[in-house]
């Protein structure tokens, strides 16, 4: 009976990794597929951070 019930165990946890890494594949396309989609925004976005960034740094100098 115990091992049984450490087998179903076994068998249950191995389940869920296997869901855990779909989720986080799932995750992830949805991601990319962000980043591709708001590509142009996003490198005008860092484009005027960077030269926030510059213009900031030159008045320290």
């Amino acid at each position: 009976m115990k091992e049984i019930m450490l087998r179903v165990l076994q068998d249950f946890i191995r389940e869920e990794e296997g869901v855990g890494v779909i989720e986080v594949v799932l995750i992830l396309v949805v991601l990319i597929g962000l980043v591709l989609i708001f590509k142009e925004q996003i490198n005008e976005l860092l484009k005027g951070i960077f030269k926030e960034i510059k213009t900031l740094s030159e008045s320290v100098y």
